[in-house]
């Protein structure tokens, strides 16, 4: 079954990297979720609208950044992504396929200098493009292995462009329901 509703659960891994254009930096932590979304089954290919709301455990702390004492932690938030797939049947219980669209991702930061935190956060729009490939394992069961990049431009916090970019690498299973 390769066309129809679908929705499941997603985890893997998620790798963070933030760049300034001369250095850059990463930090690795999981990713979970829940993808949904509809394929339209066209005889060897299939096309679909999907979307999917993720959380993620990357973060990273700092201390004594201004002042002897103080403390900062950004933390990956969740991420919403909508986008398209485009797959193309590889036997009879097999899709690969590309994905892409709109990703807009949370990022958290506190400060604390020892007079009280300060904390906010800010969103960030980006895209997002993908290949993974998809198994079925009974009639209405897939098993999904997919990376995807995810870049979010010019990371801007409080409304001020702090010079750094952001993008992310992902390595998700899922398990999904086809209806």
């Amino acid at each position: 079954m390769m066309g129809g509703f679908y929705v499941g659960p997603l985890a893997g891994i998620d790798s963070v990297r933030v760049s300034d254009g001369t250095d850059s930096a990463s930090k690795t932590g999981a990713v979970f979720g829940v993808t949904a979304g509809y394929d339209l089954d066209m005889g060897d290919a299939v096309v679909g609208l999907e979307g999917e709301f993720a959380d993620s455990s990357t973060k990273d702390s700092a201390t004594d950044i201004l002042v002897t004492g103080d403390s900062a932690k950004l933390s990956a938030g969740r991420d919403l992504y909508l986008g398209a797939r485009l797959g193309f049947k590889a036997g009879s219980r097999t899709l690969v396929y590309v994905k892409g669209g709109y990703t807009n991702a949370r990022a958290k930061l506190t400060y604390d200098d020892g007079t009280g935190p300060l904390s906010g956060h800010d969103d960030l729009d980006g895209w997002r493009a993908g290949a993974g490939v998809e198994f079925a394992v009974a009639p209405h069961i897939v098993m999904r292995g997919e990376y995807r990049y995810s870049d979010y431009g010019d990371y801007h916090f409080a409304g001020v462009n702090t010079g750094l970019s952001v993008q992310r690498h992902q390595g998700v299973v899922a398990v999904i329901g086809k209806f």
